[in-house]
């Protein structure tokens, strides 16, 4: 067992869901309880299961948990791009966000490589 937050797949992750809170503060209010929410959550799911897979005795329940956050950050890979075709997002705000979860998407797929093989 590990602390969570010694991992920097997990600050990253935190991070771009801290970011992903403020950017969709301003979308449209129609949008508050589907699209709004279901990234917030799709955001919030990935440093969520880093944190819970380190708090498992095993690894391959901590693979488990990363595999889940992975699902997670593809969830989001879409709802990235779904925004920026409704136009929901500025031209430079896609493109800083796609790279940020690109870097953890590769972290994940990293990580989960290596306690895979423990």
């Amino acid at each position: 067992m590990q602390d969570f937050r010694n991992l920097k797949v997990w600050e990253k992750s935190h991070h771009l869901t801290l970011q992903i809170y403020s950017i969709t503060k301003g979308f449209p209010r129609e949008e508050l309880f589907s699209l709004t929410q279901q990234m917030r959550r799709s955001a919030m799911s990935i440093p969520t299961n880093i944190a819970e897979g380190c708090g498992r005795s095993t690894n391959a329940d901590f693979a488990r948990f990363l595999w889940m956050a992975n699902g997670s950050a593809k969830e989001l890979d879409y709802q990235l791009i779904l925004v920026r075709d409704l136009g929901y997002l500025s031209g430079e705000t896609y493109p800083t966000l796609a790279n940020m979860l690109d870097e953890i998407k590769r972290m994940l797929a990293g990580l989960i490589q290596v306690v895979s093989a423990c």
